[in-house]
């Protein structure tokens, strides 16, 4: 298995398995394009996507830079062999060159094989919390060069 960084439109549509919902092309290059947005992709052997994390590197007055773990997901067929744990470690070692001060990431509290990864990689628990939402879908969605979304 290779781990790298995502640098082109065409690597992340070749993920799309991965992601929840199908990728978008404008999307994808917005992506890219934005400053502490990182994403991580392991390869199979065979040059198979097998899985991905996302970063957002956020920084604030008080706390400098921190990174948000955003998404991992392991494609079916290469779960449990170390990959979500690889690329959770990745992602933290990117943190660790960007000059972060920490990580975090949000999961939900039943989700035992995410819980498990993140042990794994050296998480530590701080606490429950809630998340909260504000749907905004009733929002034209326009990236900042004005190309519709």
């Amino acid at each position: 298995m290779e781990i790298r960084r995502a640098a082109t439109v065409a690597e992340l549509l070749a993920a799309g398995h991965l992601y929840d919902d199908p990728p978008r092309e404008d999307w994808a290059a917005r992506f890219l394009a934005a400053p502490g947005h990182l994403m991580l992709i392991a390869y199979a052997e065979d040059g198979f996507p097998a899985g991905f994390v996302s970063g957002i590197e956020m920084l604030h007055p008080d706390k400098g830079a921190e990174m948000c773990l955003y998404e991992l997901s392991v494609d079916e067929g290469h779960r449990r062999r170390g990959t979500g744990r690889a690329l959770t470690e990745a992602l933290l070692a990117a943190a660790r060159e960007r000059g972060c001060r920490g990580a975090w990431v949000g999961v939900d509290t039943d989700n035992d094989p995410a819980l498990a990864t993140y042990r794994a990689a050296g998480s530590v628990d701080e606490g429950v919390f809630a998340m909260l939402g504000w749907p905004l879908d009733d929002v034209e969605t326009e990236a900042p060069d004005g190309v519709s979304g």
